[in-house]
């Protein structure tokens, strides 16, 4: 199972001194947690991707590249590549050419994007999310799949002969999570091609996940990929830890009191009792977590959202000694020792590519 950070990349106000970071800052300090998570033992370090104030993470394929060229280990990847406002002529070259530079430590995560504005910006209209979601994906498959490609749809200029360059690395292209919160046509979506499905397991209670889960591992198992519990499935969440847990309560309230995604809304005490939002000691954390495979079934990828909301980053690094020395050891442990044989591990470039050498050459009987 892999366990790793994800960040949104806001430049929020810390609410207990008023200071706002610089753009620089913020992107500086993001960079600096994707090498302290490699330090620490993390296996993920993945980015959002916004085009709109109060966040910086526009070029998450830059950022990433940055980060490759530090790290050794560490697997790069999105918390959201907005698969409805790029082109996706540009998605194939842009991740294949990183692919290639981080030696295939590379996946991404497609995402609609949730704010109406940003759609223009890029020529198109969210009412035509989902549309967009589906023909953009289907061209990007092909586009890593097909060395010539002719295309012809409903949201771009037609393809005639063309060619994506690079190519992805050993003919390969890297995994894809199909990330929501709330649309089953990306579930949908995710099983027909037999990709990785994402939760971000934060704004909503478990049951509404455990639907959204459950309807993905349906319809993996319905299109032929394997039996449901061998779909690929991923959660977000969000952590904050102290080594006493009324400290930590006390010391995130003013940061989650005034958080720009969820602030002055439901309190800190309900938010945590209604959603996985986990706000306490590590030990409070593991259990919270291994909970969710109680409703879910056996994943293969946890992602943790920890420097959220104005959060200084000296905290931060300390939310990530506390993750790598106390608490994914112990989950790591606890969940390989429970799922079993038969249920996939988390892709992997050497993975996918195994599995690609194995495979029955068109017309061979193995």
């Amino acid at each position: 199972m892999q366990f790793g950070v994800f960040t949104v990349g806001d430049v929020t106000p810390d609410p207990t001194n008023g200071r706002l970071p610089s753009e620089r800052e913020r992107i500086k300090a993001m960079t600096a947690i994707a090498l302290k998570a490699e330090e620490v033992g993390l296996d993920v370090f993945a980015t959002g991707e916004h085009h709109n104030p109060p966040f910086v993470p526009s070029s998450p394929t830059t950022m990433l590249g940055w980060i490759a060229a530090r790290t050794e280990r560490l697997l790069l990847s999105t918390a959201t590549t907005l698969i409805t406002t790029n082109d996706p002529v540009k998605i194939a070259e842009d991740y294949a050419m990183l692919q290639h530079l981080a030696d295939g430590r590379v996946d991404l995560m497609m995402g609609r994007g949730n704010t109406g504005p940003v759609y223009p910006w890029f020529g198109q209209d969210i009412r035509n999310g989902i549309p967009l979601a589906i023909e953009n994906y289907d061209l990007l498959r092909r586009l890593w799949r097909e060395d010539v490609v002719d295309w012809k749809g409903r949201f771009r200029t037609p393809l005639q002969a063309f060619t994506s360059t690079p190519r992805p690395l050993d003919g390969v292209p890297p995994f894809v999570w199909h990330g929501s919160i709330r649309s089953p046509e990306i579930a949908e979506q995710a099983a027909y091609y037999g990709d990785g499905f994402f939760a971000n397991h934060i704004f909503w209670p478990k049951e509404h996940t455990q639907r959204m889960v459950g309807l993905y591992r349906e319809r993996f198992a319905h299109y032929g990929h394997g039996s449901p519990d061998q779909a690929i499935v991923g959660l977000g969440g969000q952590v904050f830890m102290r080594r006493n847990s009324q400290d930590a309560v006390r010391e995130f309230r003013p940061y989650f009191d005034n958080a720009p995604v969820y602030g002055h809304g439901p309190s800190l005490e309900e938010f945590t009792r209604e959603t996985p939002l986990t706000v306490g000691s590590p030990q409070q954390v593991i259990d919270r977590t291994l909970g969710f495979r109680e409703y879910v079934g056996d994943y293969q990828r946890q992602l943790f959202l920890i420097d959220h909301a104005g959060l200084p980053l000296k905290t931060v690094l300390e939310q990530l000694d506390l993750l790598g020395e106390e608490v994914v050891p112990v989950l790591r442990k606890e969940f390989d020792s429970l799922r079993p044989a038969h249920v996939p591990e988390a892709p992997t470039h050497a993975g996918l590519l195994a599995a690609r050498d194995a495979a029955p050459a068109d017309g061979e009987q193995r």
